[in-house]
């Protein structure tokens, strides 16, 4: 699990910062909702279950809010993630 930002931030340049810290934001959220589904998945009470779920839908709601302002200051990450939108659209038409 992650508990330490995975990268030197201070090795960074000072427009890279933050992008690195919503990536890092955004790799903490999508930990905390493997761990939390995993968990619910594990559990055999279901209000457990029910309040791991809950949570771990939020946290998704977090990685949302992440990556909004990641693609709002990275205009690359936004780019290539509309390239990669494109990319499965043109897959699973082949597929089709």
């Amino acid at each position: 699990m992650l508990s330490k930002i995975p990268i030197d931030i201070e090795a960074l340049s000072k427009k890279d910062i933050d992008k690195e810290i919503l990536r890092a934001a955004i790799i903490a959220e999508l930990d905390a909702v493997n761990l939390y589904e995993q968990m619910a998945a594990m559990t055999k009470c279901e209000d457990i279950r029910k309040i791991l779920m809950e949570v771990a839908r939020e946290e998704k709601t977090h990685v949302g809010e992440f990556q909004t302002l990641l693609l709002k200051y990275d205009k690359e990450q936004e780019k290539e993630l509309e390239e990669g939108k494109k990319e499965v659209r043109e897959v699973m038409q082949k597929e089709r």
